[in-house]
């Protein structure tokens, strides 16, 4: 496992140095420059060349470029040109909140499709089995920002139980939660049924079957286990690309992470910020799948890292 980790870290390496090159260049083909930004639209040609240069943005790209990634190895993201303040600093104090928001959601999802999706696929043809998949359709038909605005409306606006904007207590979790985990909860459960059936027909659960182990034990302590590894890896791949659910949802409940961070430095050109959080989010997209790899074969020994 340990030339695995190995060989997946550089691989990791490589994709970074893609993305940050990508999230360099593509922002910059947008017209604007953060100079007229910052200093309106008065200012005149020579004010808005002072402050490139004061940026650093009257340097060659590649100069640029190089200059970002040699502060990225020192642990120094830059300043943002939008809020006056260190990235880094910036990051650290928005991401807890997505990562919080990213458990909850993780948990919610969990919680609801292990329990709803083994049983449907165990019982296939009965009621828990047309109710899993009709939520799990119900789910999967509808947008995010849908049922954002329908949550923040019916219990928000007509019931005012819950909150619809900001942060502070166990209620103001409960609306983004449910919007970015019933998705999630929807898709992961028709995996788990699908994966529950596929294994229930596998030749070693027949055998042991055949030994007269009761029904409920071969499906929960043999089936399970190769039923969840799917699960477990569409979890990893939803949760790895979390950011761009994160960014409406944060919108629309005014979360302060950094999806909401993302949203309005892209919309002002803050260049160091949008590389940072691109960056950012890659790192953690190739965390978690890693995490997962190694996850899914401790449960299932079959599984061999190479």
């Amino acid at each position: 496992m340990g030339n695995y980790i190995l060989r997946r870290i550089g691989q990791t390496l490589i994709v970074l140095v893609c993305v940050s090159l990508v999230a360099f260049f593509l922002i910059r083909l947008a017209p604007g420059s953060p100079a007229v930004l910052l200093l309106g639209d008065g200012a005149t040609d020579e004010q808005i060349a002072a402050k490139e240069a004061e940026l650093g943005l009257d340097k060659p790209l590649y100069v640029q470029y190089f200059r970002y990634i040699a502060g990225v190895f020192r642990g120094d993201l830059g300043m943002s040109t939008q809020y006056r303040m260190p990235v880094s600093d910036l990051i650290a104090n928005r991401l807890p909140n997505t990562l919080r928001l990213a458990f909850f959601t993780v948990l919610l999802g969990l919680a609801l499709c292990i329990p709803l999706g083994i049983v449907a696929g165990s019982h296939r043809g009965t009621a828990i089995d047309f109710f899993a998949m009709f939520f799990a359709l119900l789910g999967q038909s509808m947008a995010t920002i849908w049922i954002a605005v329908l949550n923040v409306y019916v219990f928000s606006v007509v019931l005012g139980w819950l909150p619809a904007v900001g942060t502070g207590t166990w209620a103001h979790y409960v609306l983004p939660v449910v919007t970015l985990g019933y998705p999630l909860a929807a898709e992961t459960t028709r995996i788990g049924r699908s994966g529950m059936i596929d294994t229930l027909n596998e030749d070693f659960i027949t055998a042991t079957h055949a030994k007269g182990i009761r029904p409920s034990v071969v499906h929960w302590k043999y089936a399970f286990k190769n039923a969840v590894c799917p699960v477990i890896t569409l979890v990893g791949m939803r949760l790895g690309a979390f950011l761009a659910g994160a960014i409406v949802v944060e919108s629309i409940y005014s979360w302060p992470g950094i999806g909401q961070l993302l949203k309005t430095s892209v919309g002002n050109r803050d260049y160091q910020l949008v590389q940072s959080l691109l960056l950012l989010s890659a790192f953690l997209f190739a965390l978690v799948n890693l995490l997962v790899d190694i996850i899914n074969s401790l449960i299932d020994p079959r599984i061999v890292l190479e």
